[in-house]
């Protein structure tokens, strides 16, 4: 179907779906690569190709020639260095509102008892991550730690983070309502805006869920703040009062 010609050129409605398709890619692409390392990456690797460009079109033999042979190895170091960026750009593909029509699971989760734990701990002022797994798989992350296999409870929850226990360092993975694993180590975010502000705890919170579509809360040790991070962002600061209706929002995104 033909929409309009000008002089030799003629647009389709293929062309139109075309150029939509491509340009939502580059949009969501971006989106996602926004606030994180990669970005700057990417701005150097425009100048790159703008350089590039104008070495072909006022044909410099010695730029072009640097070009060329950088070219053969260029994807494998780009895969390289974008490989945090590029698992995080597939997983939120894969958790993305048209694959879960498609994919639908069943999340049953203890928001009740995981919610009654945060208070807790924030009362006590004792540090805690925990993990929510929902349709990314974190097998890495909980073979990093000690594999528990037990049922959800405040008080389970509570003993784990209590100050020198043997798995009060790092973080709890449930999955429903069991804790697959404790003491496992997180990923960091290497989020500009997150580097300077924030400690380990939260940047680790950031981490998870920017690589995966878990949701992360986090109890600070300092203030008994609780924070709960989801899709690279952090919700910081959540009255104890709405905790339980924000965290059962945020699973049902």
């Amino acid at each position: 179907m033909e929409l309009f010609t000008y002089k030799f050129l003629k647009f389709t409605l293929v062309d139109l779906i075309d150029v939509a398709v491509v340009a939502t890619i580059l949009y969501k692409f971006l989106s996602l690569m926004k606030g994180t390392r990669a970005a700057q990456m990417i701005t150097g690797l425009t100048l790159l190709f703008v350089l590039a460009f104008f070495a072909y079109w006022f044909q410099l033999q010695g730029v072009m020639w640097l070009f060329t042979n950088l070219a053969t190895v260029g994807f494998v170091v780009l895969v390289i260095l974008f490989q945090p960026e590029i698992r995080g750009v597939l997983a939120q593909i894969g958790h993305s509102r048209v694959v879960r029509f498609f994919y639908r699971t069943e999340e049953s989760v203890s928001v009740d008892e995981i919610t009654r734990a945060a208070m807790r701990l924030s009362v006590l002022k004792h540090g805690a991550l925990i993990v929510l797994e929902r349709t990314v798989g974190l097998k890495d992350f909980i073979q990093s730690g000690k594999e528990l296999n037990t049922s959800v409870s405040e008080e389970m929850i509570t003993t784990i983070f209590t100050p020198y226990t043997p798995l009060h360092d790092g973080a709890i993975i449930i999955r429903g309502d069991t804790i697959i694993a404790a003491a496992c180590m997180l990923p960091l975010s290497q989020n500009p805006a997150y580097l300077k502000m924030f400690g380990m705890r939260h940047k680790a919170a950031v981490g998870i869920t920017e690589e995966s579509d878990a949701i992360c809360m986090v109890v600070s040790e300092e203030t008994g703040e609780i924070s709960i991070a989801y899709e690279g962002t952090l919700r910081r600061d959540i009255e104890r009062t709405q905790l339980k209706d924000v965290l059962t929002r945020f699973l049902k995104v």
